[in-house]
């Protein structure tokens, strides 16, 4: 991969990570605290946002690995339908890994 295009991905890697990364904490701020009069977090703030950031980083997890799986079948499936005339379209892509928080 050419300097110019590996730089491209890392900072496409980067935007991704930050933008699931500020979902998350939007997500948790809201569901979570709720008296911003105080300068620290209550004890059911702060439990409250480790349940929610802790579930929200397994689910992320899960679907990484679940996009992991299914991506040499895709690569697989695109380079056949590559090489076949008249072969069908492929199937759309998944969006990637950063899904988390997208659907809530």
């Amino acid at each position: 991969m050419e300097p110019a295009a590996e730089h491209q991905q890392q900072l496409r890697s980067l935007r991704d990570f930050l933008l699931v990364y500020n979902r998350m904490t939007e997500l948790c701020f809201r569901h979570c605290v709720s008296n911003l009069n105080y300068r620290l977090l209550s004890g059911r703030e702060e439990s409250c946002l480790d349940g929610c950031a802790g579930k929200l980083l397994r689910a992320n997890h899960r679907l990484v690995s679940a996009y992991v799986a299914l991506m040499p079948v895709i690569v697989q499936r695109r380079g056949a339908a590559r090489e076949g005339p008249g072969a069908p379209p492929d199937p759309p892509a998944p969006a990637g890994p950063s899904a988390v928080g997208a659907g809530t």
